[in-house]
């Protein structure tokens, strides 16, 4: 199939899946005498299971990862195991992250009830006076 019928049947883009290539995650297709990009199945099923990985938001990395061993189908599942684990691990604290964001926001928003002239606006003052917070090192594999 060429390129377009893969990225319809994957549901993504001609870009995405040039992309993907780009990053090594999907094989380069064999061409065709005219030079066309030829994919076969085994290219539809690797690029679904990118895509079902990226929808889980792992890291390219990850991804990688999970295709090497999935290229070991008669070891045991512990590297899976342990690397979803770790994915869980970065979920969380992302999650913590974004609660205490939701938290920083939710208190701005308690400045500001009703609606006043801008010059008073206990958001804009709130965001004028917050003292940032040192940068805390993020734990997660997105950095």
């Amino acid at each position: 199939m060429k390129i377009g019928e893969l990225a319809l049947a994957a549901q993504c883009t001609v870009e995405t899946v040039r992309y993907y290539e780009r990053e090594g995650l999907l094989a380069a297709p064999a061409r065709t005498s005219a030079n066309y990009r030829s994919y076969g199945a085994s290219h539809l099923e690797r690029l679904r299971f990118i895509r079902n990985c990226r929808a889980l938001d792992m890291a390219h990395d990850e991804i990688r990862a999970l295709l090497v061993l999935a290229e070991q189908p008669a070891s045991d599942c512990h590297g899976v195991n342990h690397l979803l684990d770790e994915h869980i691990a970065h979920v969380n604290t992302r999650i913590a992250e974004l609660t205490q964001l939701k938290s920083q926001l939710d208190e701005l928003r308690r400045r500001c009830q009703h609606e006043q002239p801008v010059e008073a606006c206990g958001i804009l003052k709130g965001l004028a006076l917050m003292e940032p917070e040192t940068r805390k090192e993020k734990h997660t594999h997105l950095g």
